[in-house]
């Protein structure tokens, strides 16, 4: 596997890349933009992978994300991929206004679409008819040739595993998950979406890592980190990996603090057992013995170093970016 990190900007990029940080990722949000920061991406590094780790998908049509790839393609050839995610239900009703129901079954039909674009020949016409999505185009103008960029799906829970495994590439892996819930839960659910559409070549495996390492103050890091996973655990979209893990009193108590306003409190109730599990924190020696241990729970093709984000000032998650760089050997590289 190759372990890369969230966007750090241009300068911490440099730095990472000639470490040996072999690939970065970007998102979305309200206020900062997939497809800006990948062509800053694109024009600030060499031979790292780039891409969206997540897009939302239902922002943009199908045809938008694809001619941004298109597009960002001529200047990093061989270097994209794309990462797509539902968001929340809420977020696609209040915040885009489209559409919110059954998004498993239209991010399905968003990757067939977004790949009949960036399949297209020259003098091919565009023609697609789902249930979401009905789509005759015929450009006459020579801009296409076939693109094979990989296209993943944030698959947390079975169903949008399996369905990771069945129409994409590959699937990204939260910051949550554990040795268990990669190997028990979601690898075997991509499998199965695999297998039902008759695929025999291996999903690709990205992921995330919280990662928090301070020498200085480890104690502040670990704090970091277990907010974070705190933070994290108030959806209850994760409700059935809590009851995976056997947390719900925990987590209960989290939810309390965090409606509460209490922060400390919503930290305080992530167990020593959760922290273990999910996070790599503390000193640089502690994180590189995490990750040796964790080694078979890692993603298999691209581990994202993420540091905390939640109620974490930019400065000290651009310190911790450059802190993770101590730890990019400390996994064998067949792992």
């Amino acid at each position: 596997m190759r372990f890369g990190m969230p966007w750090p900007g241009r300068d911490v990029a440099r730095e990472a890349e000639r470490a040996g940080v072999g690939a970065f990722c970007t998102g979305d949000f309200a206020d900062h933009d997939a497809y800006l920061n990948l062509a800053d991406m694109v024009a600030d590094t060499e031979s790292a992978l780039v891409g969206p780790a997540i897009a939302y998908a239902f922002a943009r049509t199908p045809y938008a994300h694809a001619t941004a790839l298109r597009q960002l393609h001529a200047k990093a050839p061989g270097r994209l991929f794309l990462g797509l995610g539902t968001a929340a239900f809420r977020i696609n009703r209040d915040w885009f206004g489209v559409p919110a129901d059954r998004p498993v079954d239209r991010i399905a039909e968003t990757v067939d679409v977004i790949r009949a674009w960036l399949h297209a020949e020259n003098g091919e016409k565009i023609r697609y008819s789902g249930e979401f999505y009905s789509i005759d185009a015929d450009v006459r103008a020579p801009v296409f040739g076939r693109l094979d960029i990989p296209i993943l799906l944030a698959g947390f829970n079975t169903r949008m595993a399996a369905t990771a495994g069945r129409v994409a590439d590959g699937v990204i892996g939260h910051g949550l998950f554990t040795h268990s819930w990669w190997n028990d839960v979601v690898r075997p659910s991509v499998e199965r979406g695999a297998t039902a559409d008759g695929r025999t070549e291996s999903a690709l495996e990205h992921g995330w890592i919280i990662t928090a390492v301070d020498d200085a103050a480890p104690e502040r890091a670990i704090a970091d980190a277990r907010r974070m996973i705190a933070f994290y655990l108030t959806v209850k979209t994760y409700d059935p990996y809590v009851a995976h893990h056997g947390w719900e009193g925990p987590v209960d108590q989290l939810r309390k603090a965090f409606r509460a306003g209490d922060m400390d409190a919503m930290a305080a109730a992530v167990t020593d057992e959760m922290l273990t599990e999910i996070a790599v924190c503390g000193t640089t020696a502690e994180a590189r013995e995490t990750l040796k241990r964790r080694a078979e729970s890692l993603p298999r093709d691209v581990g994202y170093f993420a540091p905390p984000s939640y109620l974490v000032r930019r400065q000290r998650r651009t310190a911790y970016a450059t802190a993770s760089l101590a730890l990019i050997d400390a996994v064998p590289a067949e792992n």
